[in-house]
């Protein structure tokens, strides 16, 4: 179970970092709770407020499992969780943002 825990761990960080960065420097950016979902434009304060949901997901599990402390093989899980969300998105939005690519 806590190979799950580090794989959700490293994909919420991850997560976070998109909707963050856009939301701090004022963009719109897609989240799920854009119309349509997914694809559609959120403001720069749902954005905020979604990628802290992310880090505070992630500090969740940080703290009720051992992640943390279980050593490289969990951490390297957490960045398998990392990189599997960072190419799904990186897919998603790329078609979404640029259809003609």
């Amino acid at each position: 179970m806590s190979y799950v825990a580090a794989f959700f761990l490293g994909a919420f960080l991850c997560n976070a970092i998109p909707h963050l960065a856009n939301g701090l420097s004022g963009e719109p950016f897609q989240t799920p709770f854009a119309k349509p979902r997914g694809i559609g434009l959120s403001s720069p304060v749902v954005n905020v407020l979604w990628g802290l949901a992310n880090v505070m997901a992630a500090a969740a599990i940080a703290e009720f499992s051992a992640v943390l402390a279980g050593g490289w093989t969990l951490h390297v899980t957490a960045l398998l969780g990392a990189l599997a969300i960072g190419l799904y998105t990186a897919s998603h939005f790329g078609k979404v943002r640029h259809p003609e690519g």
